[in-house]
């Protein structure tokens, strides 16, 4: 008996290093926690409050948000990448100089000898004989 198996491929999968964070999301939600705290201590509290909701917002849709199967970052990453790359491509023609006979080959041709081998009787009946008859 074969047994046949799928295997899955193109998995994405990064290790849980932080609890239920990868080291990624656990550097973003730490990052935040720091500066929420921060604003915590140093200013007023209606300073605070757009902050922390702003920054810890931002920090959570970066940690957990998938857009198309993919994070912010990853998007936020290919966005500036494309906006820094180059958007025009040149096509550029190669010029390849033209091939030059030699009066040799030009001679053999002018003496009448034929460039075209003409074959009296066709195989065409005899070729589709054997693909109808399946013969070989």
């Amino acid at each position: 008996i074969i047994m046949r198996f799928t295997v899955p491929q193109f998995i994405e999968y990064e290790a849980q290093v932080m609890g239920p964070f990868t080291f990624k999301q656990f550097i973003i939600v730490e990052t935040a926690g720091i500066i929420c705290f921060i604003f915590f201590l140093k200013p007023p509290l209606y300073i605070f409050l757009p902050v922390w909701i702003i920054v810890g917002g931002g920090a959570l849709a970066l940690t957990f948000l998938k857009i198309s199967g993919r994070s912010p970052l990853v998007m936020l990453q290919n966005f500036l990448m494309f906006s820094i790359s180059s958007k025009i491509y040149l096509w550029k023609r190669k010029r390849i100089p033209p091939k030059i006979l030699k009066k040799e080959v030009i001679k053999k041709k002018e003496e009448g000898e034929p460039t075209l081998k003409v074959i009296k009787k066709s195989k065409l009946k005899e070729l589709a004989t054997k693909v109808e008859t399946k013969t070989r």
